[in-house]
């Protein structure tokens, strides 16, 4: 993308029109289905607080973001597991006790990978990118947090898978026993659509990161299942609290301290980070859509992202998930007190999906004087100047409480492809 040419400019109807034109003739090549694999994971039992289901990240939480959801209507995994992909990239997820087993993140993940590997291949998808005008360039950048569009389609697939392995957490309580249909009775329930009308991004990515979700599901008498009419209210009264936070930051800004609403933005960057930057441009009155999920009408017919994109993912991953066998190993311990060498100024950091999550990361460590030297979204990787072990001991605590789970070892490794 540019650097030069129109100011930035918010628009969220116009910035999904030019991703759905990119997407429309084709979003990724045919996929190539990945040989079975043997994934090994960790796995540690979460510990909730005392009297409470949740663990202090999850209270702590819902008490700063998701008022007003209470803890009884938000449903905490049992089990957090570490594994590294067939990429070679260490991952972190949730499962639950009586549900669908840690099967369920593995698989997504492969069938992320597999998607972001036929989006790396679709060169006509990428030429169609860079004849982007500088107009639309300019709408993209003002309007998304990934502004480049391959970015926005990358980060969009992994949002639709960890849309699946949150709502997993449920599964015990739907009509659906495998992972495949679960897979297809998530889709056949409009539930993606679901999430992307009524939920916002960062509780979304913040919830998933913590292994908990507030949704309750009942099932129809067809067989699907929806949001319990509970669950719609509170979910939008979350999303109505979240877009007047950010109003409120910008009327202070704007208002009382005669603020640009460019040097707002500059000026309160991390605070509209964690409620939502793009809400705070929203006019008022205005409910926000996702992008994905606006129709358009493209060559006289009516067309929008997310379904093209839940399709194509539902049926990559049933055929996946036959694919892939799991097997839990022991953790490996000790490495956090072990004498500070060079190499451990490197870390990964799982969690991270989008740049959102790398300006957090970042903050969190350049608030304790921690230079940060090199971030790498697709690999996880972090390279940072710490101290002393002590130093990256209480930088990693740091990072936890903000819902990330960092770690310096990759977790247990993809075993070779292997007949299943």
């Amino acid at each position: 993308m540019t650097t030069t040419g129109p100011e930035p400019r918010y628009d969220r109807r116009s910035a999904s029109r030019v991703l759905a034109v990119l997407a429309r003739p084709g979003l990724g090549a045919p996929p190539v289905l990945p040989p079975p694999r043997r994934i090994e994971y960790t796995c540690a039992a979460l510990q909730p607080e005392p009297g409470s289901h949740l663990n202090l990240s999850q209270r702590l939480y819902l008490e700063r973001f998701m008022r007003p959801c209470r803890a009884d209507q938000v449903t905490s995994a049992t089990h957090r597991i570490a594994w590294t992909d067939s990429d070679g990239i260490p991952n972190t997820g949730h499962f639950r006790s009586g549900g669908l087993g840690p099967i369920v993140p593995i698989a997504m993940r492969e069938t992320v990978l597999t998607l972001w590997h036929a989006l790396q291949a679709d060169t006509a998808l990428a030429q169609r990118m860079s004849e982007l005008s500088p107009r639309d360039e300019a709408v993209l950048e003002g309007t998304t947090t990934d502004h480049e569009p391959y970015e926005i389609f990358r980060v969009g697939i992994e949002a639709a898978g960890r849309a699946l392995a949150q709502h997993a957490l449920l599964a015990r309580w739907t009509p659906y026993r495998s992972p495949a249909e679960f897979a297809v009775g998530m889709k056949d329930s409009g539930i993606y659509s679901a999430v992307a009308t009524r939920w916002f991004w960062e509780l979304q990515a913040s919830s998933y990161r913590r292994g908990m979700i507030a949704v309750t599901l009942s099932t129809q008498p067809d067989g699907t299942v929806r949001y319990s009419a509970e669950t719609v209210a509170t979910l939008r009264a979350m999303k109505d609290m979240t877009i007047e936070d950010a109003h409120r930051v910008m009327r202070r800004a704007t208002h009382a301290e005669g603020l640009s609403v460019a040097e707002a933005i500059a000026k309160y960057h991390d605070e509209l980070d964690l409620i939502s930057r793009q809400y705070a441009l929203l006019p008022p009155g205005t409910r926000p859509a996702c992008l994905a999920a606006m129709p358009h009408q493209l060559d006289g017919a009516h067309y929008s992202i997310l379904p093209l994109v839940i399709d194509k993912f539902t049926d990559l991953l049933t055929r996946i998930v036959d694919r892939v066998t799991v097997a839990e190993v022991a953790a490996e311990t000790g490495s956090d007190t072990a004498e500070l060498a060079t190499e451990d100024r490197v870390f990964y950091v799982p969690d991270m999906t989008c740049k959102h999550c790398i300006r957090t990361v970042t903050g969190v460590l350049e608030s304790m004087s921690i230079d940060v030297t090199e971030i790498d979204l697709v690999s996880k990787r972090v390279i940072a100047d710490f101290r002393s072990p002590r130093n990256r001991h209480r930088a990693f605590e740091a990072l936890r409480d903000g819902g990330y789970n960092p770690t310096l070892v990759t977790p247990a490794a993809a075993a070779s492809e292997t007949a299943v």
